[in-house]
């Protein structure tokens, strides 16, 4: 009922979550990388630092050397696919932002709010690639649980525990104790020993970042040092994505890029917002580590409903933005119902393992 009062409808406010892609971004997804099949394979050929060993006779045989042998693995990926459904009914009320005095669109109605499930779709499986890359990166263990707390779907790649370093000595908050350049050293070595990369790369959690800044040797031998010795460089710069780029420093003879990461997710079973990398975690890596995100497409006996082609086309994939999505849209058989889903089978493999260190600081 309208009364003798005006109103001014304003534009309208949508909130939308973004959906971090840091971690994922460090994941190569080449053409490659997105299937049909069941599983994925990859061949690992691995060196050593072997040298020549002398022959004292030219007489003997040389050194025999091979390069052939290799180890196959296979993985299968999980699934994830999310639907919603639009109400025919529903549409018929006035949606965010339209003029309660027009006649309701069907049609555009339903587009519109296809074109929302869709994307909350999108950045649920968008979120759930981005654990599954910080879960191999700093436990080398992917774990998907449901919304009571079930795991349906773990893969563990085997890092090694040498990898996965608790410090003996905490730093403090205050930065009383502690050895951080000591202990992000002896990391660096355990991973260019191991994985044959130069280690250039810390992802500090929240805390993590906060203890290491506070540290009295950290200041003294190396912040103080900033502009003589050129040990440091401290130049915030906020990158997008939740990650903050904090600047360089040398960590014996490892030049680090350090970045600050507080992207997080909403625990599916708990409800809590919880961080990607663990408040007190390190990462640390090369960026010439090798890791892969691998997609594999949602299978389909039947094509879709013509009429329904216009709410959805058919699978996307995106190399740069690492994103695979199988779409599809379908109506019941009353036609009051459009149904919309989104799906892939995606899988984070840090194919490199051996190049990559987490460190809890405490």
């Amino acid at each position: 009922m309208s009364d003798a009062s005006t109103a001014r409808m304003i534009d309208m406010y949508v909130e939308e979550s973004p959906a971090p892609l840091f971690l994922t971004g460090m994941f190569q997804t080449p053409p490659k990388n997105f299937f049909e099949s069941e599983k994925v394979e990859i061949d690992i050929v691995r060196d050593d630092e072997d040298i020549a060993v002398v022959l004292t006779d030219l007489s003997v045989d040389a050194n025999k050397n091979e390069a052939t042998t290799y180890v196959n693995k296979a993985f299968t990926p999980p699934i994830f696919d999310e639907e919603g459904d639009i109400n025919a009914y529903k549409l018929i009320k006035r949606r965010a932002g339209e003029d309660p005095f027009q006649d309701p669109v069907y049609a555009r109605n339903a587009l519109a709010e296809a074109d929302r499930v869709t994307r909350k779709c999108e950045g649920k499986i968008t979120r759930a690639v981005e654990l599954m890359c910080a879960q191999a990166l700093q436990t080398g263990v992917v774990s998907c649980i449901d919304s009571s707390g079930a795991v349906k779907y773990t893969l563990d790649y085997g890092m090694k525990s040498t990898h996965k370093i608790t410090i003996a000595t905490s730093w403090a908050l205050n930065g009383s104790t502690g050895a951080p350049l000591n202990d992000l050293e002896d990391a660096a070595i355990i991973g260019r020993r191991d994985g044959k990369a130069q280690m250039d790369q810390l992802i500090f959690g929240k805390t993590a970042i906060r203890r290491f800044l506070a540290n009295a040797d950290v200041k003294t031998r190396v912040f103080s040092a900033n502009n003589s010795q050129g040990m440091a460089q401290l130049a915030p710069a906020s990158r997008g994505e939740g990650a903050t780029f904090m600047g360089r420093v040398w960590v014996g003879q490892y030049l680090m890029d350090m970045w600050m990461y507080d992207g997080w997710y909403k625990h599916p079973q708990t409800g809590v917002l919880t961080p990607y990398v663990a408040d007190d975690n390190i990462i640390m890596k090369s960026t010439k580590s090798r890791l892969d995100v691998v997609f594999g497409a949602i299978p389909r006996v039947a094509t879709a409903d013509p009429r329904a082609m216009p709410f959805m086309p058919g699978r996307i994939s995106n190399s740069a933005k690492s994103i695979d999505l199988s779409r599809f849209a379908w109506f019941t058989p009353d036609g009051k119902h459009l149904k919309v889903s989104a799906g892939t089978r995606p899988l984070a493999i840090p194919t490199q393992i051996d190049s990559v260190v987490c460190i809890t600081t405490t």
